[in-house]
């Protein structure tokens, strides 16, 4: 059974979230503050957090990025503000999904337990979950990357990316085709989530001294994974 940690400051929809997510067979908690997510997420095991941007204490951007820098919980944002500028900024700082006010409770289901599939899929879909190269570990059923013993931390877009091109090493993706594959085929954004991602990632990946370029950029085209002698 899941546990959806609902943040919003306001009890209304709280409340009509949760009748509809336990109706789901969810398990529900609540908080009215950024800093109670915090709190909530340290004190027992969330699988996924409904959060309003525009919270007390500590606004949705913030808690946001807070998560991010431990923890991999798929994040879907609830917002009133519809600006692209706004989904671009929570996507790229890690969250998975934006829903914008008002919201229908049923497309807000269909959302969450779209973004949980999709959190699980990658360790379902194979039976070795470790992929290997050298210096290079990738762990599918943790969800975490190992480099020369090192743990790089990556929030749950990075990895899924990551694990995208990494599973199939020379294969050239297109923009498009990460954004569909990794983000879903309902999200809004454009081709920039990509590029900033990867830009990340190249970051984290080629951080130590003569590490090697394992995410190549293909000019015109898109990008794709690639071992020196593989």
């Amino acid at each position: 059974m899941k546990t959806i940690l609902i943040a919003d400051d306001e009890e209304r929809i709280r409340q009509l979230v949760r009748l509809y997510l336990e109706a789901e067979g969810f398990t529900v908690c609540e908080a009215e503050d950024g800093q109670q997510v915090l709190d909530i997420v340290k004190s027992q095991p969330i699988d996924l957090v409904l959060l309003d941007l525009m919270m007390p204490v500590l606004d949705g951007w913030t808690v946001c990025k807070m998560l991010r820098r431990e923890r991999k919980i798929p994040i879907v944002m609830l917002t009133a503000k519809g600006e692209e500028n706004d989904r671009v900024l929570g996507l790229d700082l890690g969250a998975d999904d934006y829903i914008v006010k008002p919201f229908s409770t049923r497309e807000l289901v269909a959302r969450v337990k779209a973004v949980l599939r999709r959190a699980e899929g990658i360790g379902e879909k194979h039976n070795s979950h470790i992929l290997s190269y050298p210096g290079f570990k990738l762990n599918e059923l943790t969800r975490e990357l190992e480099m020369h013993g090192e743990v790089i931390n990556l929030t749950t877009k990075e990895f899924e990316l990551l694990a995208m091109l990494a599973k199939n090493p020379g294969r050239i993706f297109s923009r498009d085709q990460l954004l569909e594959m990794v983000w879903g085929f309902d999200y809004c954004g454009d081709s920039r989530t990509v590029d900033t991602h990867i830009n990340r990632l190249r970051s984290k990946l080629e951080r130590q001294p003569n590490q090697d370029e394992y995410i190549k950029t293909i000019r015109g085209v898109g990008y794709k994974f690639e071992i020196s002698g593989h």
